[in-house]
């Protein structure tokens, strides 16, 4: 019988150190093969989350702008309200003076009318204005029958013609005054309303703000550099400037057979003024160095160079004379979306102005966006 000697087995502690290290092993596969997945993972859902932040930032910016046109509308009609009022304030105060004047005036002449007919009481020559006088039940019994007697001296008639004159000029005023009483009142709850539905806009935009606070911080740094550039280019182009140029081609396009020539523009220099301004905040209604609104902005800069406008695209729209978009020159006036907004041109195909809350006083070019909102021009 052959013998077999039995068979070699590692000792416990062997096994148990071979198990461990096996274990090692495996768990560092396993970890690495997890990293390698994640990323995996991440490095395909990354483009992916970019790319829907991105759209998802583009869709809010989208709804953002959508209100600042409506609000930039709403804004420029509370500034119509206001030049609106300021007229009919200034229409009070001249009633109420003409008011006084003609009060004053009726008194004097109810004085005359009363020496007059004292002076016909006591004479005995003039029986008509006496018969009058006796005859007549009240005040204004007595002017309607001096008025209606044509035999009644040439100096009662002018006389009565005064009075009655007077007293019709003080119920106009009076009655004027009442009635822009009235329209004040309306103008003043049409501003109230505009204002509130301004300020839930800016509460909306504020909203969908911070909703992309992050992509926002990007844009506005891309913007701030390129207006750097921008401004520069435009300082440079003014500087060397010797004429107004048209669209920046320094020559004036062929002006078609039976059109509109608007005047020269002898206010190009409003630019170098605008150009002061950039980096101002806008705030809507503001017309100062603290704050400008679009119209704001356009008022300010003219009455630099001592030209008065009203503070209102509206009003704006009405001033001065129209220009081609061709002939545009440096310091026309130039309007877009429904005269939801305004800006000065500045030459080169480019516009200086106060965008929308938010934002500041700064240079964009008639392209694009603009070009689609572009409504015609005014020339000062």
């Amino acid at each position: 019988m052959t013998y077999r000697p039995p068979p070699v087995r590692p000792s416990t502690r062997i096994l148990s150190a071979l198990g461990r290290s096996g274990r090692r092993r495996q768990a560092q596969a396993f970890l690495i093969g997890i990293a390698a997945l994640c990323a995996a993972a991440s490095a395909s859902a990354t483009p992916g989350t970019v790319a829907a932040k991105q759209a998802e930032a583009q869709r809010v910016l989208a709804q953002i702008q959508q209100i600042d046109e409506s609000m930039g509308a709403a804004v420029e009609q509370y500034n119509l309200a206001n030049v609106r009022l300021q007229k009919i304030e200034s229409d009070q105060r001249e009633n109420r003076r003409q008011l006084k004047v003609t009060r004053a005036n009726l008194k004097i002449a109810q004085a005359s009318l009363s020496a007059r007919l004292v002076t016909a009481y006591t004479s005995s020559q003039d029986d008509t204005t006496l018969s009058l006088l006796l005859g007549s039940t009240s005040f204004e019994d007595l002017l309607n029958r001096l008025e209606a007697v044509n035999s009644t001296s040439q100096q009662d008639a002018s006389i009565v013609q005064q009075v009655t004159s007077f007293k019709a000029a003080v119920q106009q005023h009076r009655a004027e005054l009442l009635k822009a009483h009235t329209e004040q009142q309306n103008v003043v709850a049409e501003k109230a309303a505009q204002k509130q539905r301004i300020q839930s806009q800016l509460a909306s935009r504020r909203q969908l703000l911070s909703s992309i606070k992050g992509q926002i911080e990007h844009i506005k740094a891309a913007e701030a550099a390129q207006q750097r550039q921008l401004a520069a280019s435009a300082r440079s182009r003014l500087s060397g400037a010797q004429i107004p140029t048209t669209d920046g081609v320094g020559v004036s396009a062929a002006t078609p057979e039976g059109s509109t020539v608007a005047p020269p523009n002898v206010h190009g220099g409003v630019v170098g003024i605008a150009m002061r301004y950039l980096g101002v905040p806008y705030v809507w209604g503001g017309a100062s160095p603290s704050g400008f609104d679009c119209s704001g902005l356009v008022v300010y800069v003219f009455a630099k160079i001592g030209v008065s406008l009203p503070h209102s695209t509206y009003s704006l729209w009405n001033v001065g004379s129209p220009v081609s978009r061709d002939q545009l020159q440096a310091g026309d006036l130039i309007f877009f979306s429904g005269l939801g907004h305004m800006g000065i041109y500045i030459g080169g195909g480019q516009f200086i102005h106060a965008p929308h809350t938010g934002d500041v006083v700064k240079i964009s070019s008639l392209s694009g966006y603009y070009s689609s909102a572009y409504m015609g021009a005014r020339r000062v």
